[in-house]
């Protein structure tokens, strides 16, 4: 078994909130992550697959493709965007990178396996000092 990873960025804002909640509970719970007019970050994605190597080609998978399925799946879905406004796969969830590294993880899972490989792990750093690791 092999394991190779797939670094991406994207850029996006969000809000940690419930709405059920008032401002001052969110700003207890949050902190300034649940500022009412956004704020935003510099994500860095690693996508981790695993599998055997083909002898014919050396690849695990074509790199090249596994970009355009992150692209696809992902980036053009998330990059620019209000996540808790613009972003299909996190309706009605906070936007947390523990979340957002789960809702990656099920946008990828198919199309990873489509691409002869299983998806080991989704990685998602939010700031230089903090990331989610979600391994299904």
């Amino acid at each position: 078994m092999i394991y190779i990873t797939r670094r991406e960025t994207f850029n996006a804002a969000h809000r940690l909130f419930k709405p059920q909640w008032d401002d001052e509970k969110n700003l207890q719970v949050f902190g300034k992550c649940s500022n009412p007019n956004w704020h935003g970050h510099n994500y860095v994605l690693y996508v981790s697959v695993k599998g055997e190597v083909d002898p014919e080609t050396g690849f695990l998978v074509n790199l090249k493709q596994l970009s355009q399925a992150i692209k696809t799946e992902v980036l053009e879905k998330l990059d620019h965007k209000n996540i808790n406004l613009e972003v299909d796969f996190m309706k009605n969830t906070i936007p947390s990178t523990e979340n957002l590294a789960i809702a990656i993880w099920n946008q990828l899972q198919e199309p990873v396996k489509q691409l002869g490989a299983q998806l080991h792990c989704i990685k998602i750093s939010e700031t230089e000092n903090n990331f989610a690791e979600y391994y299904g």
